[in-house]
C-alpha cells in the first residue's frame, strides 16, 4: 500500500505565534504563561524547558527567558486557518487538536501530485499565507504518520516508505509512541526497553503483565506498526473532561473540594451548551509521586448539572483516598463525563422524599440545580465567564493554566 496518510503539526504552536505577532521574540527563548510555562519556544527548549514546568524553575535554567501573555483569539485563528489549508487538499481531514490533523490524500493524488508533493504544498503555504513552521509525516497508518512528524520537527517532512516500515520504526525511542507517558516510559525502561524494536520483542503476556492488558495490547500492535484506523473527519469527542495540577498538596476535604468544584463547572458547562449529558463519572487522583487511581459510576440517567457533578466526584475521591490511606499528598485531580446522550426528555419525578433526591435530574432538586445553571450560563454568555461563580467554593482557586488555553484543547461535542 501506499503511504497516503499525513500527519500535520505546527511547530511550537503558541510561541511561534507569539514570535509573529512580535517579530523582536525572534530567535529568542520565549515562554507563554507566568506562574507556570503553558508553552515554549524552540529556543527556550534548549534549555530544558517545556509545557507545564513552574515558571521559577524556567527562569532558573534561563534567566533571560522572556514570558508573554497569550493571545488566544489568535491562537485559534491561525490554528483553523492552517487546517483550513490542508482542507483545500482534501476533505478527508481529522483535527485532533488546535494545532495538529490528519488527512488521507490518497483520492486527491491525480490533482495535486504524490503524497510527499501534496505535503510539500501544504507546509509551503502555510509558512507563506501565515507565517507559521509546520511539519509533517507521511506514512500508511495513522500512528506511524504522527512519529514521522515528530522525527520531522522542528519545520521539516519525512516520508516512511512503506517497504522499510519497520527499520525507520524500531530504531527510535519508545517515548514516540502514541500512549506512552512518563509513567509507562520508566516502567519499560526498568526492563531494558527503550526503543520501539526492544518493545516489539517482549512477549504479549510480559507485556500484559507490566502495563495491564489495554495497553499491553495497544503497545504490542503499534510497536509492528498495525494501526488500521481510518481517518474521520468531523469527529466529536465522546467525553468531556478537565484536569488540574495542584502542586503537591494534603489530600484533604479543604484542598480537593474546590478544586473539584472548579472543574465540575467547566465540564459540565461544556455539556450544557451542546446538550450532551453523560451518564459515567470519572475522577483520577494523582499521588505526590505521580502514581494515579481512577474511579468511576454510570448513573441510572444523565447529568449536566454542574452541583450534582461536583458532589458524585466528591464522593469518588473520597473512596480513592479511603483505599489509599498511607497517600498523603496528591498533586493533581481531574474529572471526565461519558456516555454522552443527545439531550435527552428529563423524566419528572414524583416528590416522595427518596434518598438522594438532589442527583436525580428529574427531582425537584434536581429541576432547580438545572434551572440555575441555565441562570449562570446566560450571564456568562453575555458578561463572560468571570461575571459569575458558584459560591459553594469555599477557597478560591488559583488557575496557574488559564481556562482559555484550556478551551483551545477541547474537542467539540
Amino acid at each position: 500500500m501506499e503511504a497516503t496518510i499525513l500527519h500535520a503539526d505546527l511547530d511550537a504552536f503558541y510561541a511561534s505565534v507569539e514570535q509573529l505577532l512580535d517579530p523582536s521574540l525572534r530567535g529568542k527563548p520565549i515562554a507563554v504563561g507566568g506562574g507556570v510555562v503553558l508553552a515554549a519556544s524552540y529556543e527556550a527548549k534548549a534549555f530544558g524547558i517545556h509545557g507545564g514546568m513552574p515558571g521559577r524553575r524556567a527562569r532558573e535554567l534561563c534567566p533571560h527567558l522572556t514570558f508573554v501573555s497569550g493571545h488566544f483569539d489568535d491562537y485559534q485563528r491561525l490554528g483553523d486557518a492552517a487546517i483550513a489549508v490542508i482542507g483545500d487538499f482534501t476533505p478527508l481531514v481529522e483535527r485532533i487538536s488546535i494545532d495538529e490533523a490528519f488527512a488521507d490524500v490518497a483520492g486527491c493524488t491525480h490533482l495535486f501530485g504524490p503524497p510527499p508533493d501534496i505535503a510539500q504544498a501544504i507546509r509551503r503555504r502555510v509558512r507563506a499565507e501565515l507565517g507559521l513552521p509546520i511539519s509533517i509525516g507521511v506514512a500508511r497508518t495513522k500512528h506511524l504518520a504522527k512519529i514521522a512528524s515528530q522525527v520531522a520537527k522542528p519545520d521539516g517532512l519525512v516520508v516512511v516508505d512503506p517497504d522499510s516500515e519497520l527499520e525507520f520504526l524500531h530504531d527510535l525511542p519508545v517515548e514516540l509512541m502514541w500512549g506512552v507517558g512518563p509513567v509507562t516510559q520508566a516502567r519499560l525502561a526498568d526492563i531494558g526497553v527503550v526503543t520501539i524494536g526492544q518493545l516489539a520483542q517482549i512477549p504479549g503476556r510480559a507485556l500484559e503483565r507490566l502495563l495491564g492488558h489495554a495497553l499491553g495490547d495497544k503497545l504490542a500492535a503499534l510497536a509492528w506498526n498495525r494501526d488500521p484506523r481510518e481517518i474521520k473527519p468531523h469527529r466529536r469527542a465522546h467525553s468531556a473532561g478537565a484536569q488540574s495540577a495542584i502542586g503537591r498538596k494534603p489530600a484533604q476535604e479543604q484542598v480537593f473540594r474546590p478544586t473539584l468544584r472548579h472543574l465540575a463547572d467547566r465540564v459540565a458547562s461544556r455539556l450544557r451548551a451542546k446538550s450532551r449529558p453523560g451518564r459515567t463519572v470519572t475522577v483520577r487522583v494523582r499521588f505526590a509521586d505521580l502514581r494515579s487511581v481512577t474511579r468511576s459510576v454510570t448513573l441510572p440517567a444523565p447529568i449536566s448539572a454542574t452541583a450534582i457533578l461536583a458532589e458524585i466526584a466528591e464522593e469518588l475521591v473520597r473512596g480513592a483516598l479511603a483505599d489509599h490511606p498511607d497517600e498523603k499528598a496528591i498533586s493533581l485531580l481531574a474529572i471526565s463525563v461519558s456516555n454522552l446522550e443527545r439531550q435527552a426528555i428529563v423524566q419528572l419525578e414524583l416528590p416522595l422524599g427518596l434518598a438522594g433526591d438532589g442527583r436525580r435530574p428529574g427531582s425537584r432538586t434536581g429541576m432547580a440545580r438545572w434551572m440555575a445553571d441555565r441562570a449562570v450560563d446566560a450571564i456568562r454568555d453575555r458578561f463572560g465567564w468571570e461575571a459569575v461563580g458558584y459560591g459553594s467554593v469555599a477557597l478560591e482557586i488559583v488557575r496557574s493554566v488559564p481556562d482559555e488555553f484550556r478551551e483551545l484543547a477541547e474537542k467539540d461535542l
